[in-house]
């Protein structure tokens, strides 16, 4: 037997592989790369990033393959499942450094080291996305095929060093990760949406309808929540706009969040949410749950694909119908992309005052535009004035945000949703983010001005939840306060 054995006092059956002795030489330690400090996409202060390490070479491959194969071999994976996850790691490095000792494989105890990992992240994890998993400064991995991963750091897309060992290595990764939350990832199911169990959203499509193989993509999601005081001192509101955001929250106002792929509607979605009552009940729709509320009183659902069959699929308006029966105080929709949009708006205008959502559009009155081309795709048969009239009488507030061209995310309008005048939807902005040029080193310089508007729409609103004076001291504050350049 190999090794010593796991915590649990249990041992593994293994049989030994023949000694058949196979001198790899060591490579020469490559040097380190030296990476600047990077500056965050939320602020313009340097952060540390580390230091990618140096690309593998083949030979590396090579031997990690040989040696996965003999540990496959030599292990009984069904007593492996018993363990626990330490004693399950403990247990394969022990019988990796006998299986090396026998083939009398040669390398310095630094590629050691890394391929024990590699190979326990390959049987216990999700192989080689674990260390890009567990860097707190990646926003975004995307897998490209198995030898093509890129990854975004602090707004920027990069190359990584990391690679599969082929298109099956990582086809088997990507079934890993969906089958946690029950759904599949095959030929007859390519496309598929899932989650990690941090939260982090997955999205898989494998061939034959990505021709290079599995494309994987994954939106991370921090450990550390991230918080409107926060985006303040990034630069991302200004603190009086902030002020009024956290007041729009508190106040049960009806707010949409509007922003391209990337530009953090999420993150300021979970920031509104903060400052919910703990005492109100709160329904969640998503296609792949993200959001993390801190209330109490939270249900949280999530749309289902169909069966193998193409029966049982749950959609996002099948889900925010059903929270009209759920007796709740406020929905809120992950991301709104179809005909949902309708039932949205008939539960703002119903009593469930303080819903939020978020969609894809790259301006106030553009959302606005989505939504009502949303609803008509749906099949409802409404004329253009009657929908504008039901998004005028829902969407108190659109909180547009942007991801700007140096990787930095801005909120760059918060608009009031006023009314009509003839077949037009009437705007006005509280807030705007202008941009001023950039600085030496293509950071872009702007500042958040007030727009000077004294009382807004939803005034009695805030005066109703106490918030009046608050309000006005925030109003008051942005008018007065000096030009704030990000």
């Amino acid at each position: 037997m190999f090794g010593k054995r796991g915590t649990s006092g249990g041992s593994l059956p293994v049989s030994r592989p023949a000694a058949t002795p196979q001198v790899v030489p060591a490579r020469a330690p490559e040097p380190q790369p030296t990476v600047p400090a990077a500056t965050s996409a939320y602020a313009h202060t340097p952060v540390a990033v580390p230091a990618p390490p140096p690309r593998r070479s083949d030979s590396f491959y090579e031997t990690k393959s040989q040696i996965f194969g003999a540990l496959i071999e030599a292990i009984d994976l069904s007593q492996l499942a018993r363990l626990d996850a330490a004693s399950a790691r403990e247990e394969i490095r022990d019988i990796i450094n006998e299986i090396i000792a026998i083939k009398n494989i040669v390398m310095s105890i630094s590629e050691q080291e890394e391929l024990l990992e590699d190979i326990c992240n390959d049987v216990l994890g999700y192989g080689p996305l674990e260390p890009l998993l567990a860097r707190d400064d990646i926003a975004d991995i995307m897998v490209n095929g198995a030898h093509t991963v890129y990854i975004e750091v602090q707004g920027k897309i990069e190359r990584s060093h990391i690679r599969f060992r082929d298109n099956q290595q990582l086809l088997n990764i990507c079934q890993r990760i969906v089958s946690q939350i029950g759904r599949r990832v095959d030929e007859s199911s390519p496309i598929c949406d899932a989650r990690l169990p941090d939260g982090s959203r997955v999205n898989v499509i494998a061939p034959p309808l990505s021709i290079d193989g599995p494309a994987l993509t994954i939106r991370k999601f921090k450990r550390d929540k991230l918080t409107l005081d926060q985006l303040e001192r990034f630069g991302t509101i200004s603190p009086e706009g902030a002020e009024v955001l956290k007041i729009i929250g508190r106040c049960r106002v009806n707010t949409l969040i509007s922003g391209g792929t990337g530009s953090g509607k999420t993150t300021l979605l979970n920031c509104l949410t903060r400052y919910i009552d703990d005492d109100e009940r709160i329904i969640t729709c998503e296609d792949a749950a993200e959001l993390q509320l801190q209330q109490p009183h939270v249900v949280r659902l999530e749309t289902r694909p169909p069966n193998l069959e193409g029966e049982g699929q749950v959609t996002m308006r099948d889900l925010v119908r059903n929270c009209l029966r759920m007796r709740p105080e406020r929905i809120i929709v992950g991301e709104v992309r179809g005909p949902e949009a309708f039932d949205l708006l008939q539960a703002m205008n119903t009593g469930h005052d303080g819903s939020m959502g978020t969609l894809h559009a790259n301006s106030p009155r553009e959302a606005m535009s989505r939504l009502e081309s949303m609803i008509t795709m749906g099949g409802f048969a409404l004329p253009s004035r009657t929908l504008r009239e039901m998004i005028v009488s829902s969407i108190d507030i659109i909180v547009q945000a942007a991801r700007l061209r140096d990787g930095s995310r801005r909120i760059t309008h918060i608009t009031e949703v006023l009314g009509m005048e003839g077949e037009v939807i009437i705007t006005q902005d509280l807030f705007v983010y202008e941009m001023l040029g950039e600085d030496a080193n293509g950071r872009i310089i702007g500042r958040h001005r007030s727009t000077g508007i004294g009382r807004p729409r939803f005034w009695d609103r805030a005066r109703y939840y106490g918030e009046d004076a608050r309000l006005a001291k925030a109003l008051d504050a942005a008018e007065l306060a000096e030009p704030m350049r990000s």
